[in-house]
């Protein structure tokens, strides 16, 4: 099945989802007599000013997000594939390293995390609020992706390793040029996955006053009072863009299960 065949199944089903989540609210909100006031909500995402669509609130804080997302991720790769040649290395001293930063990362919530990097990281090294929870962010998606990246290159038979020790490549060329190519199309599926899970986390960045999407719909309902509104409409958002993702996920999976 391609991908496209996969986005024309899922289409429908996402959008009758979505007509009966809408219809549970309307039926809700009839019941406790709120007044809906959508017509309010399109200023929060863009308005025109001067002849120019100028992004809303909303709109600022969905770039906010996808920024700090896009720098979580890159650092969270980076560190992500050191743990992992490290916890596959010979040091003994890289392997214990390695095996505690997964502990202690892995078993606390990323929320004490997010803390502790804007509280405590963040006056030592010197470094602002944006830096700090990309540190914390990076710190805790880097773990889950140095599992993905060990698992990817474990899975690959040990006949790739001697044929590139026979050619007498180096440990680093037989990473670069052998092992980390095939392993890459493994590690894709639950990759993209783990890019969904860094997206919905960036929406704790808010508790270090960051002005991300979550940020931005919390002040706004605040002071709007269009509670139900604005939060409906950020549920979408995020919606919009994790069912792509997860789509691309699925496609990734079923595509190189079929060719390994």
């Amino acid at each position: 099945m391609t991908g496209a065949q996969v986005i024309v199944l899922a289409t429908p089903v996402f959008l009758l989802l979505i007509a009966l989540l809408g219809w549970l609210v309307t039926l809700s909100s009839a019941r406790l007599g709120y007044n809906w006031q959508w017509y309010r909500v399109p200023r929060y995402l863009f308005r025109v000013q001067d002849g120019q669509v100028v992004p809303g609130a909303l709109a600022e804080g969905l770039l906010f997000t996808l920024r700090i997302s896009a720098v979580s991720l890159v650092c969270s790769l980076a560190l992500g594939l050191l743990v992992a040649l490290l916890r596959l290395s010979d040091s003994f001293m890289g392997r214990i390293l390695s095996r505690v930063y997964l502990e202690v990362i892995r078993n606390t919530p990323l929320v004490v995390q997010m803390y502790l990097a804007y509280f405590v990281a963040g006056p030592i090294l010197g470094i602002g609020r944006f830096a700090s929870a990309v540190l914390a962010l990076s710190l805790f998606e880097g773990s889950y992706m140095s599992e993905i990246f060990r698992a990817g290159i474990t899975s690959l038979h040990k006949g790739q390793w001697e044929a590139s020790y026979s050619l007498g490549l180096s440990m680093a060329d037989t990473y670069r040029y052998v092992i980390l190519p095939q392993a890459f199309r493994r590690l894709l599926p639950p990759m993209t996955g783990e890019v969904i899970s860094l997206i919905k986390n960036t929406s704790l960045v808010s508790l270090v006053s960051l002005a991300d999407l979550s940020m931005q719909a919390r002040v706004i309902a605040a002071d709007t009072f269009l509670t139900f509104e604005i939060w409906f409409t950020t549920a979408l958002i995020y919606l919009v863009i994790m069912v792509p993702l997860a789509l691309l996920a699925r496609w990734l999976e079923r595509r190189y299960t079929v060719l390994t």
